[in-house]
This record gives structure tokens, sequence and C-alpha cells, in this order.
């Protein structure tokens, strides 16, 4: 492409009642810097601010209760003091023009008693997920979960209808609700982590129910032109977990489903995420991209090169980026100009402070 030609990912675009200035999305990524009460610093709000050229940020997975903690410093939606902190954040990134929406985030057997004063994680069902997870001092071992009960799931709904009416009076654009990488919902989703005897678990439809109620709790809040979900079919992290039986008939459910409730988006991982794009035998994202009326979020190892082809075949409308944004706070400028992007060493991926979070240099040398 020549240099006198903005490619048509760069250029503005509109998706339902939002105007984003391009058609690359900054993927949500926990970087651990909130406090142990889920509260964001204040350099947070320059983090976001910084990359408010995106044509639309998605926040790092956020908690939507106490409940829902998986892992040491994330943010939290459920106390005056989290909200405020993303107002701060919102503020900014708005005064930059920017487009943010907040990811809603449930980690269910994702987490540890560590992280729940003893008590057990929750999940559709009492399996547990393989390898360690990080608590507040070091790696220890995944637990066996509790299953929930079928009158505690009522109970989960109302605290995501609570976090998106919290997202609301922060001050967020929308918001994303977090159905990927074997978190809550997804482990309601997947067969091979629910195996429940009540209406939540067995058929497809049963399976689908309770992500399905949260959707709509959220849209009573926000309308569905304000809510995207992120969806990983093909993804087994964390916790080496299997996938569904049948991906296909499954998630395809779910999209036609989601799509018939009419939702902004969806955001798809293509592949497993860091490691590889390339999907289980019989899957097709092009297949999830077609039952589904809305935009089509794609992310996985994306380059501008890869988001411009994908665009021409009509396979995905936005594009999301992650890591790249780390060390790129203008990450958009020099995609545009061709530019070389700086690396971030893995060190400063998770907690710490403001190095190597809002401190990047821009190409011209200012943060």
């Amino acid at each position: 492409m020549s240099n006198h030609t903005v490619s048509p990912v760069l250029q503005s675009v509109r998706i339902g009642s939002l105007e984003l200035k391009n058609r690359i999305v900054m993927a949500p990524m926990t970087r651990s810097r909130a406090d142990d009460d889920g509260v964001l610093p204040d350099y947070a709000a320059d983090y976001y601010a910084q990359r408010a050229d995106a044509g639309l940020i998605i926040t790092e997975a956020t908690n939507i209760s106490s409940q829902a903690r998986g892992y040491p410093r994330t943010p939290g939606i459920w106390t005056d003091a989290q909200v405020a902190a993303w107002k701060r954040v919102t503020d900014a990134v708005h005064r930059r023009e920017g487009k943010i929406f907040l990811q809603l985030w449930h980690t269910g057997r994702m987490s540890h008693p560590d992280m729940h004063a003893g008590a057990l994680p929750v999940a559709p069902s009492a399996i547990k997920p393989e390898g360690q997870i990080r608590v507040h001092d070091g790696m220890k071992d995944f637990v066996t979960p509790r299953a929930l009960e079928t009158d505690e799931i009522a109970l989960i709904v109302e605290d995501y209808r609570r976090a998106a009416e919290n997202a609301k009076t922060a001050g967020f654009d929308g918001v994303e609700i977090h159905s990927a990488n074997n978190y809550l919902l997804e482990q309601f989703v997947r067969d091979s982590t629910n195996e429940r005897t009540d209406q939540y678990g067995g058929s497809i439809e049963n399976r689908l129910r309770f992500p399905l109620e949260v959707v709509q709790a959220v849209i009573a809040v926000w309308g569905a032109d304000r809510v995207g979900i992120r969806i990983s079919p093909v993804t087994t992290a964390p916790g080496n977990t299997p996938l569904d039986s049948n991906s296909m008939a499954t998630f395809g459910a779910y999209v036609s489903a989601l799509s018939d409730l009419g939702l902004l988006y969806i955001h798809d991982i293509e592949g497993v995420t860091q490691l590889s794009r390339e999907a289980s035998d019989g899957f097709s994202f092009t297949e999830l991209r077609k039952r589904f009326k809305g935009a089509y979020i794609a992310n996985n190892q994306y380059t501008l090169d890869l988001a411009e082809k994908t665009l021409a075949t009509g396979d995905a409308d936005l594009f999301s980026i992650g890591r790249p944004f780390i060390a790129n706070p203008d990450l958009i400028g020099r995609l545009r100009t061709g530019a070389a992007l700086a690396e971030a060493p893995k060190q400063y991926w998770y907690g710490g402070d403001a190095n190597g979070y809002s401190n990047w240099p821009a190409m011209h040398g200012t943060t």
C-alpha cells in the first residue's frame, strides 16, 4: 500500500451508533496494577488515554463482584471507590475523543481460596482445573471448585446487572461481557466443564441459559447496541480446559442466540491466544461470522497486513490487538506511518507500577 493511501483498516467506521476513528480495537489485557481493594491507580487514566487513538478500547477484565475475583491486583466495578477510579479513566479517554468499553468478568473456577478468605471458588460443576494459578504470594495449585446451587445463579446475574449499571455511572461508552478464556460463562457453555443436571446443564439450550440470562440483564441496562461479548471456542488456557465435545454446534447455537438479541458485536479469539491461529478440525470462524448480524471483532496475532486481507474478504469488521499496545501507546500512528514497533519485556506485562505501563515513549519521544 502506498504512502499516499490510508489503509481501510485505519479509516473511520460506524458500528451501530458508535463512530470509531478506525477499525483497530485495543484488546482487553490484564495488567495487574489495581490495589488489593480492586481500585485502579491514578496513572491508569494516563495509560488508557495514551492509547485513545484506537477505534475502541476494551478495558482489562474487571471483576463484577468480590466473588468474581481470580487473580491479585485486578480491578473491580462493585464499589464506589472502584467506580470513581474508572471515572477518571473514562474522562481521560474522552478528553482525547476516544471510545472505551468495560469488560465484565467472573473467573469462576479459575480462582483460589486465597482470593476468598478461604472459601472455595464457584463453578457450574466441581471440576478441578489443571496446573497452578498466581495468588498474592506466588503460584499455587488449583483447587476443586464448589458447584453453584441453582438458586445462586440468579444472584450472579444480578451482580452482572449491577456491574453494568456501575459501568454506566463510571462513564463508559458500553460494556463487553467476558465469555471467553474458560472463565465462568464459558464454563457453563462447554460440556467439558458443565455436568449439571438442573436447567443450567445437559442440552446446549440449558448450558447457554445462564450466559444468555447475563446478556439479557446487561442489555436491560445498556441497550443491545452498546453491549458486546468475547468468546474463545477453541482456547484451552487457563487450566488446560478441554474443548466442548462439539464446539461448532455449541458455539454456533450461542452466536445465533446472541445475534437474535441484537448485540453490537462478538469478539472472537481465533485459535489459542499467544500460540496459534489454528482452529480444531471441523471448526470454522467464518461460519460463526455468518451467523451473527452485528459486527465481528477478530483477535489473535493480527498485523495490519492480515487485517487488510481479512477485511477485504469480509471475514471481520474490526481487529483487536493486545500486546503491541503495551509498549506502543501511539500504535495507530506507527501503523499509519510504517514506523517500527517497540517490544515490552515480559517483566512489565503483569504487576508493578507506572514503569512499563504508562511511561512508554511515543515515536517522538513523549509519553
